[in-house]
């Protein structure tokens, strides 16, 4: 029985090692190259402009979810974001994080149980964050910008992000359209073993603040929904 149930593990193993070598073969696209420099950082800034980046900067509390499994409330101008999962919520101080506060039903918890808290707050922070407000970060400090040819004749916004975040070395092509809103972008990242997939970004809504966000995303069959988003002031 053992020894059926060990050849049945190593057929499966060898079965998604093989299906992985196909996607690998098929999907898996080199960093591209491209020019920094001035027209690579006016592209970005024309993404920025058409995202309305003056009306963003100024908006104070940002709300969304991700996927409907995390909920945030972003007080940019406190720096301090309430995120909220199953029976937990942390008021997660963006500065000094070992100052936040953790909860479990909404009682406080001991400070071994919020460390444990706030490390999970943070992470899902740092992704869940990106996945609306990526456009905006192109000028973050630690970023490298490239102008990439395509191969229709069009030009591409290369960003690398060399530092900071929870994996730098990262790096992210913005497909963008002819009015400077961003319509997909294409990913080559530490936690996606194939590089180049492509993920889109679309429903975008002017919030009550005046800046653009998106409300939905798709990475090949998986839709990414972030829920109802709001930007106010």
């Amino acid at each position: 029985m053992l020894k059926k149930l060990f050849k049945f593990i190593v057929f499966l193993v060898l079965l998604f090692a093989i299906g992985f070598g196909i996607l690998y073969y098929l999907y898996n696209k080199p960093l591209p190259t491209g020019e920094s420099g001035p027209e690579a950082d006016a592209l970005a800034y024309r993404m920025l402009d058409a995202l309305h980046y003056k009306k963003f900067n100024n908006t104070k509390i940002i709300e969304w979810s991700f996927r409907g499994d995390h909920t945030y409330k972003w007080d940019r101008e406190k720096a301090i974001v309430t995120v909220t999962w199953d029976d937990n919520k942390v008021n997660l101080d963006l500065i000094t994080p070992h100052s936040s506060k953790g909860y479990v039903n909404d009682e406080l918890v001991s400070y071994e149980k919020t460390q444990s808290l706030i490390e999970n707050a943070q992470r899902y922070f740092n992704n869940d964050s990106f996945w609306l407000v990526a456009p905006y970060k192109v000028f973050d400090r630690g970023t490298e910008r490239y102008l990439v040819d395509l191969n229709d004749g069009s030009e591409a916004l290369l960003v690398t992000y060399t530092k900071g975040g929870d994996t730098p070395g990262d790096s992210y092509l913005w497909i963008i359209e002819p009015s400077g809103i961003p319509k997909s972008f294409k990913l080559w990242t530490k936690i996606i073993p194939i590089g180049g997939i492509e993920a889109t970004w679309e429903g975008w809504i002017e919030t009550d603040s005046g800046a653009f966000l998106p409300t939905n995303h798709k990475l090949g069959p998986l839709s990414i929904s972030m829920g109802d988003v709001k930007g106010y002031n």
